[in-house]
Formats: C-alpha cells, sequence, structure tokens
C-alpha cells in the first residue's frame, strides 16, 4: 500500500529555500526567485549582516522568501517577521513549513508602530499585486480595505532584543524611522521608497540612520536598498 503524503507542490527554490506554489507566484516571478533575483539586493545585504548570534526582526514578510533565506542560511538566533497583508499568511506559513523552519521563525498579522499615539487597528490597502498594497493609500488605483491590528515598535523590541532590523513597507519605513528608537540595532537592510514620500523623505530617512550611527555598506546598497551597520562595526561609507 503507497504511504499517502500532504507535501506541497514547489514551485520555486531560492538559495536553498523551496517556495510552496501559491496564487502569488506567475511564471516571471518564479523565473526570479529561481535566480534569486526576486529580492536579491535585500538577501544579499541582510546575508552579509546577519551573524548565528543574531535576532531578526522583519517588517514586511511579503511571501515570506526574504526571512527564510535568511533564516535558513545566515542560521540567527531567531527571525519574527511582521507581514499587513493577512491573504498573505498562509503562504508564509507553508512555506517556513516547507523549509523546516518552525523553529527559528514565525510571522505575525500586525502592523508595527512607532509612534506613540498606536491606534488599536490600522487600514491597509489590499491592491491586486501583493506588491503594491500598503498602508498608503494608492492615488488612482482601486483597492480593498482591511483593517489589521498593530503592534507597538518599542513593545515588540523588549519582548524581541532584536539586533537586525530588515525592513520593506511600501513606504511606511518612514513613519517607522521618525518614532523609533534604533540603539539596540547593530545593522539593518532597509528598502526606501521615494515614490511614497518624495525625494526628501528619502533623504530624512537616510539621515535618521546617519544620526543614529549607521554608515551604508558600499558594496551591498544601491539608491533605494541600504545595506548599513554602525560605524564601528563594519566596513562602510556615508555615501548616499
Amino acid at each position: 500500500m503507497t504511504e499517502q503524503t500532504n507535501s506541497p507542490e514547489i514551485a520555486a527554490e531560492c538559495l536553498g529555500v523551496k517556495v510552496p506554489a501559491s496564487p502569488f507566484l506567475h511564471d516571471k516571478r518564479i523565473e526570479r526567485i529561481n535566480a534569486a533575483q526576486y529580492e536579491g539586493l535585500e538577501m544579499a545585504g541582510a546575508l552579509h549582516v546577519v551573524r548565528p548570534d543574531d535576532v531578526v526582526l522583519e517588517i514586511g514578510a511579503g511571501i515570506g522568501l526574504v526571512g527564510a533565506v535568511i533564516a535558513a542560511n545566515a542560521k540567527p538566533r531567531e527571525v519574527l517577521s511582521f507581514e499587513a497583508n493577512p491573504e498573505l499568511i498562509p503562504a508564509i506559513e507553508a512555506l517556513y513549513s516547507a523549509n523546516d523552519l518552525g523553529g527559528r521563525i514565525s510571522v505575525r498579522n500586525a502592523v508595527l508602530v512607532s509612534a506613540p499615539d498606536r491606534p488599536e487597528s490600522m487600514t491597509f490597502h489590499l491592491h491586486s499585486s501583493y506588491l503594491g498594497s500598503s498602508l498608503i493609500e494608492p492615488a488612482g488605483r482601486e483597492s480593498r480595505k482591511v483593517e489589521v491590528p498593530t503592534e507597538s515598535f518599542s513593545g515588540v523590541c523588549a519582548e524581541l532584543k532584536p539586533t537586525v532590523l530588515v525592513m520593506d513597507i511600501e513606504g511606511g519605513e518612514q513613519e517607522i524611522l521618525r518614532h523609533a528608537d534604533l540603539t539596540g540595532f547593530r545593522a539593518m537592510v532597509l528598502e526606501f521608497h521615494p515614490q511614497a514620500y518624495g525625494i526628501g523623505g528619502m533623504r530624512e530617512c537616510k539621515n535618521i540612520l546617519r544620526a543614529a550611527g549607521f554608515e551604508r555598506i558600499a558594496e551591498k546598497s544601491t539608491r533605494t536598498v541600504w545595506t548599513c551597520e554602525r560605524a564601528e562595526t563594519g566596513k562602510a561609507d556615508a555615501e548616499g
């Protein structure tokens, strides 16, 4: 008698991480995942700075691939990911499970808020592509609205004691950085979204990081994606 298994169909693989089939994958995205080009800058930057003794806070998990690649390859002590889009959570958890990463990484469906006047929930705008979904209402594009619970950035940091921050939240990074206490972090990988807040807003984000003691690692960064460490901990430059 043949034993039945419930193993998911694997649609792609990136840096040793298997990606189960889901509605969020199409041929072009699968091709990019297989070539390690999907969020490739963020993954390369994170693998450059994350160490086995680190605890990683990821804000904006997407389909879960970046966090899973970090967990599987850099092998930090823990990765805690946050994703505001509730529709992505089953796909993220399936990816973690397919790679036996449940003991090292987990995800919460919540919006992290660093401002002191944190609401109980926030409106999240679901676009036809999850890559365009955001807390920022899209101008001239249809979106579906869902209410997502919030958690306190400072409270999560007190609970988790993270040392590395990985953040890609479609423009929400400006508000996080304006109010966040970054003193506990040794390194960061984050994507800026000037289309959401302009060149001036991107300059503000970079200045906040510099004022907090972080410097850009040139060979792992671009104008809109920064991998940075505290100036005394790694080879870095201050170009921006």
